[in-house]
């Protein structure tokens, strides 16, 4: 018993100087007897388990090469208000041991073992832009071949910050960084390679998350760069992983409701301005797109301001000022028929010129309506409606005051009356028809720098 304590201290020492003194253990090979009728005895690799706290190198000069690479499995959400990326995928690392080697043709044609990651030396590879605590299971295998080539993959669920422009939601992209680093070892003891090229894992990763969940995968990219901290230089390889947001959810919930909205909203100039529904009518259709917006809050991101935000503050600026132009009206109207004032002559001569587009007017009174519908050369014919409204011919004063219960004279004065009460009915229908027009102007070119916006 203490002859083997003796040798396996023996041992120990002799592996420890075989790891620091260049150029010993490099021809160091397994020896098999029976390996593949009894299994691997666990005595055979005892020696390269023994070595797990040291760089798995022949000469400590000499750099291990790390190659790497990984498979993005599914994106499982981005936190627009926090900046965060959360992945999930499958890490591979492999690198040489030169302490390992056997000969199959004496193993019974064994390439090829599984090892507990707990016996070996592991790499310390972080990724930089990591957030969370690495919850990587334990126990986990890597399989090493006759050549000393160590093959470990692992899964990772990775919580990343990322830069999230979130402008173009529902339509945008983000272009989010995965450094994988050394944070422990130096160029001088460990270099950062590729095992598959990144085309490859591009197109393995899109094969797996083309189809699930809300953000589909574009591309991966990649980039290479020596971190400097001080005077020492860690090797460091960026990958770029870019991301699209699958738009079809808020386009369903979001736009489509909106534009119907607006597009009712629009419609609702039809009803004509004498009617007193179409005040309420309008007020309906505010209070409900408020709602709408406070229920579809919870769809739009939290953090910086979207572009279909201000798409959303322009219907509803539009909404308010379509229910403010139907008070406006709604108040000339009832000016008009109760008490209206004298029309000053610009106004007038104003009128005459813009009469053209009653025809436009959506609110334009029937043809059968002549109590208030007013040709243009009837308009014509009253020179000063001013004088209508305040002055009476010298003679005709005198009448008046003469007989002041003249049925004439009353109905003289009705019907210049009703011709003032058809000027401001007139003015009234023209300015909605104006006004109308410029809301439909507005509205289409604000939709159109939003659709260009959107496209850019």
């Amino acid at each position: 018993m203490g002859g083997s304590w003796c040798h396996r201290e023996r041992l120990s020492l002799y592996l420890v100087l075989g790891l620091l003194l260049p150029g010993w253990g490099s021809t160091f090979t397994i020896k098999c007897t029976k390996f593949g009728q009894h299994g691997v005895y666990p005595t055979l690799l005892d020696s390269v388990f023994d070595r797990k706290a040291f760089r798995p190198t022949a000469n400590f000069s000499i750099p291990t090469l790390i190659n790497i690479s990984f498979t993005l499995s599914a994106i499982l959400g981005v936190n627009e208000q926090l900046q965060l990326l959360s992945s999930f995928l499958w890490l591979e690392m492999v690198w040489d041991n030169p302490f390992i080697r056997w000969n199959p043709e004496e193993c019974a044609n064994i390439t090829k073992i599984s090892v507990g990651t707990e016996n070996l030396w592991l790499p310390n590879i972080f990724i930089t832009e990591f957030m969370d605590v690495d919850k990587t299971p334990k126990g986990l295998k890597a399989y090493i071949s006759n050549e000393g080539r160590i093959t470990y993959k692992k899964p990772m669920k990775v919580v990343s910050i990322c830069n999230l422009d979130v402008f173009y939601f529902p339509f945008d992209q983000q272009n989010c960084t995965l450094t994988f680093s050394s944070l422990l070892h130096t160029v001088d003891y460990m270099l950062l390679g590729m095992e598959k090229e990144v085309w490859e894992m591009a197109q393995t990763s899109r094969d797996i998350v083309q189809t699930r969940g809300e953000w589909e995968l574009l591309g991966i990219y990649k980039a290479t760069s020596k971190m400097s901290v001080g005077t020492s230089q860690y090797d460091q390889i960026l990958f770029y992983v870019a991301i699209r947001r699958r738009p079809s959810l808020y386009v369903i919930n979001l736009l489509v409701p909106s534009g119907f909205l607006v597009a009712i909203d629009a419609l609702s100039f039809y009803i004509p301005a004498e009617n007193e529904s179409r005040a309420p009518f309008k007020m309906t259709l505010l209070l409900g797109y408020n709602v709408f917006l406070l229920m579809m809050n919870d769809l739009l991101p939290t953090s910086g301001t979207p572009l279909i935000s201000v798409y959303f503050a322009l219907c509803l600026s539009l909404m308010v000022v379509s229910l403010l132009e139907t008070i406006f009206i709604t108040h000339l109207l009832h000016l008009a028929t109760t008490q209206p004032p004298p029309m000053p002559w610009w106004l007038h001569s104003l009128l005459l010129h813009c009469t053209s587009l009653r025809k436009w007017c959506p609110t334009a009174p029937q043809k059968g309506n002549k109590d208030v519908g007013l040709t243009l050369a009837h308009l014509s014919a009253v020179k000063e409606p001013v004088e209508l409204a305040g002055k009476v011919p010298g003679p005709r004063k005198a009448e008046l005051n003469e007989f002041p219960g003249s049925t004439r004279a009353r109905q003289e004065d009705g019907a210049q009356k009703q011709h003032l009460v058809s000027l401001w009915v007139q003015f009234s229908h023209t300015m909605d028809a104006l006004l109308f027009r410029l809301y439909l102007l507005f509205l289409a070119i604000s939709v159109v720098t939003v659709v260009i916006l959107w496209n850019t």
